[in-house]
């Protein structure tokens, strides 16, 4: 106790003198300047050994044990069986074929032949092909006493070569064509005169083309065509049409420049038909150059395309030339993905018409035509295209169009005071008349893929005509549709059929009268029934090479007139074989 009491006094006087030593001494203030900033350290924790060391001075000893393990043998059956991996099946590749031909014969003594064949060289940069076709009729209609045959044979032979950044190609074309003016109803005449007509028709067409497309060039592509077509009237024909293709890009913008230079001239032997003497040929030449500068852009859902169409043409006969400048602005909007797209335009362009596009239109034409260029003012259109669903496409589209000498076909005057060779004067051959008008148009199409095996259409197109001249739009449906549909029944059996509707159509019958002008003969509009074509096609593969197939055409046995007193042939039917071969 005496111990502790001197420990504590010193303890309480080191203290106080502390205390008395703050409250009197003043030691000043001093700066610290920290050179190094300040980086703690986290020390390792204190861990519990998971083993301590016991110091207690007890220890248990642990009991030593002594055991063993009693082992019986047990019988096992089971085997392990190797693990395979599981294949896919592969559908086996088709087979491709460089050939094929098909035959088919018919009621009517219709017949058809096909025949193609294609052969690549170098590895697939060089391709020659070879097709001929062959479609003829020799049947009789019984509402006409004249003949009705007809014969299409065409032959074509191309050759094409690809290289990494060019490709081009050249072909040769010919053609012969027959047809009969057969429209004379029975009674019409008496049978000397029916047995001195001469109703048969031929034509003729060898045409060569060419093209060529660059890939890293300002010379995108350029197109060449040469055509001389003929008749059996010594009537001819001659066409030349080059269009070359610039691409020019600007930023993020394209710039395209298209130009044409397109010739025509031809002649006919004979006078029209509204002269009741045959003393003069037609002659005519058109010349045609032109320049359709562009401006693509690309906005995300919006392309846009603006641009002007700026053409000369000449008429060469009469050396009277005119400058057109046309609309050509096209735009489409994606609304809503590919579910609504909105699109539209305003285009014009002047038309270079000829004797041989009139003839696909109407075989039945006279040689006595007058040839002429439509002025297309503008064709302004707006539509709605996309899916109703994944599978089920549509496009509904409005039009409005403006046209100068657009061409029509209506009958010629009966001509009694000609004797032309050939015997189109007898009101049973058509003449072009040129008039304009304008066109409201509405267009409407589905487009359903019902599987992989089945597809189904169907389009309907409905227009209004306002012509200059007052008369009908001669041979102009007001109402047009179809409805087509493809089925893939089995690996085997496939079909597929169409069927069309065209509307009432107005065609003028005359009588040509000596000294009195065409639009004074005694004349008298004719209204053409509107009709349906049912056609449909079946067909069996034997292998991938063989199969057989029946066409069957007019199914509803309709008389129909497709142009007026051109009744077509009943019902059709033609079966044929077809065979893929390597050659």
């Amino acid at each position: 106790m005496h111990k502790n009491s001197y420990i504590f006094s010193i303890l309480f006087l080191s203290l106080w003198s502390t205390v008395f030593a703050q409250e009197t001494d003043d030691i000043g203030t001093e700066t610290v300047t920290v050179v190094k900033p300040y980086s703690p350290t986290v020390s390792d924790a204190f861990k519990i050994k998971s083993t301590p060391n016991l110091n207690d001075s007890i220890v248990l000893q642990k009991k030593e044990i002594n055991y063993s393990i009693f082992s019986v043998p047990v019988a096992s059956t089971f085997t392990p069986a190797k693990g395979k991996a599981s294949r896919v099946k592969k559908t086996p590749a088709p087979t491709l074929y460089n050939s094929y031909a098909s035959v088919g014969l018919g009621n009517f003594n219709n017949s058809l032949v096909d025949l193609y064949t294609s052969r690549e060289f170098n590895r697939g940069e060089d391709l020659l092909d070879f097709g001929l076709s062959h479609h003829s009729s020799r049947g009789a209609i019984e509402t006409t006493p004249l003949d009705a045959d007809f014969y299409n044979t065409n032959l074509d032979v191309s050759y094409a070569k690809k290289d990494r950044d060019m490709d081009w190609g050249a072909s040769i074309g010919l053609q012969h064509q027959l047809y009969n003016w057969y429209g004379i109803e029975n009674g019409a005449f008496d049978d000397a005169t029916i047995a001195s007509i001469d109703e048969r028709q031929n034509y003729f067409n060898g045409e060569a083309k060419a093209h060529l497309n660059l890939e890293d060039s300002f010379f995108k592509k350029g197109t060449v065509l040469l055509r001389r077509f003929w008749d059996a009237t010594e009537s001819g024909e001659n066409r030349v049409v080059l269009e070359p293709s610039i691409e020019l890009p600007i930023t993020e913008e394209l710039i395209t420049i298209n130009t044409k230079i397109d010739y025509v001239n031809g002649n006919f032997k004979n006078a029209s038909l509204n002269n009741t003497v045959n003393d003069s040929e037609i002659k005519y030449s058109q010349f045609q150059v032109g320049v359709n500068p562009s401006l693509l852009i690309l906005r995300d859902d919006l392309t846009l395309n603006l641009g002007a169409n700026f053409v000369y043409g000449l008429d060469t006969e009469s050396s009277d030339g005119n400058f057109y400048i046309y609309p050509a602005v096209t735009a489409s909007y994606r609304l809503v993905d590919e579910t609504v797209i909105a699109y539209g335009g305003i285009e014009g362009e002047l038309k270079q018409n000829s004797y041989h596009d009139f003839v696909d239109e109407n075989p039945y034409v006279s040689p006595t035509l007058d040839i002429q260029p439509t002025d297309q003012q503008y064709e302004g259109y707006l539509g709605l295209k996309g899916q109703l669903v994944s599978n089920v496409g549509y496009n509904i589209k409005g039009s409005y169009t403006a046209e100068n000498r657009r061409p029509l076909f209506f009958l010629n005057p009966q001509n009694l005071f000609r004797d032309d060779e050939k015997g189109y004067f007898y009101g049973n051959s058509f003449q072009v008349f040129y008039d304009d008008v304008k066109t409201l148009g509405i267009f409407g199409e589905l487009n359903i893929d019902i599987n992989r095996n089945f597809t189904l259409g169907i389009n309907a197109e409905f227009y209004d005509y306002d012509t200059e001249t007052d008369n009908p739009a001669w041979n102009l449906p007001s109402v047009k549709g179809s409805l087509f549909m493809d089925y893939q029944i089995n690996k085997q059996w496939y079909l597929g059929a169409n069927l069309f509707y065209v509307g009432e159509r107005e065609d003028l019958v005359s009588q040509a009268v000596q000294n009195v002008l065409p639009s004074e003969f005694p004349a008298a509009i004719v209204t053409l029934d509107g009709f349906f074509d049912a056609n449909a096609h079946v067909g069996y593969r034997f292998n991938e090479q063989l199969s057989v197939f029946v066409k069957a055409s007019n199914i509803a046995n309709n008389d129909y007139q497709r142009w007026a007193n051109f009744r077509v042939q009943g019902f059709q039917a033609l079966a044929g074989v077809s065979y893929k071969f390597d050659f």
